[in-house]
């Protein structure tokens, strides 16, 4: 019985202390936030179909990546996240802009948009974020985060 007790109190405390899980505000708008940037981003790119539709904001580094051939610019809001020797990876989404001119690679931005599928033109599908703003922020947060 008292194994019971502290197995149940254990539970509690997982679960009442701070989730992975990203905040929603008054607008229905899910906000990604520093801390648990990597959790978030790598929750609705494994559950995306659950997001659909949701609009999502969080804050990061934006880039173009020059199409090549048939295929258009892709542009990206992106943390950096560890690898085996640093920073050697990315975690965020492709954005689209839509009409909108891109930025500067390495500006620091929020971004506002409606998470998609789309297919790319491999035929693939994939998920991006539709535009609904992006705006250059003076104050940087953190490029590089951990789990």
């Amino acid at each position: 019985m008292k194994t019971r007790s502290v197995i149940a109190a254990l539970m509690a405390v997982v679960l009442l202390s701070g989730c992975a899980t990203a905040s929603i505000n008054s607008d229905g708008v899910i906000e990604i936030g520093e801390r648990f940037f990597i959790n978030q981003i790598n929750d609705i790119t494994m559950n995306h179909r659950q997001f659909l539709g949701r609009t999502i904001q969080y804050e990061g580094i934006f880039r173009t990546v020059d199409g090549e051939g048939a295929s258009p610019d892709s542009h990206f809001v992106y943390r950096y996240v560890p690898g085996c020797c640093g920073p050697e990876g990315i975690s965020g989404f492709m954005v689209d802009i839509g009409d909108a001119e891109p930025l500067e690679t390495n500006a620091w931005v929020e971004v506002v948009g409606v998470l998609e599928e789309f297919e790319d033109p491999q035929g693939q599908t994939r998920i991006r974020l539709g535009l609904a703003s992006l705006t250059e922020l003076e104050e940087r947060g953190a490029e590089f985060v951990e789990p």
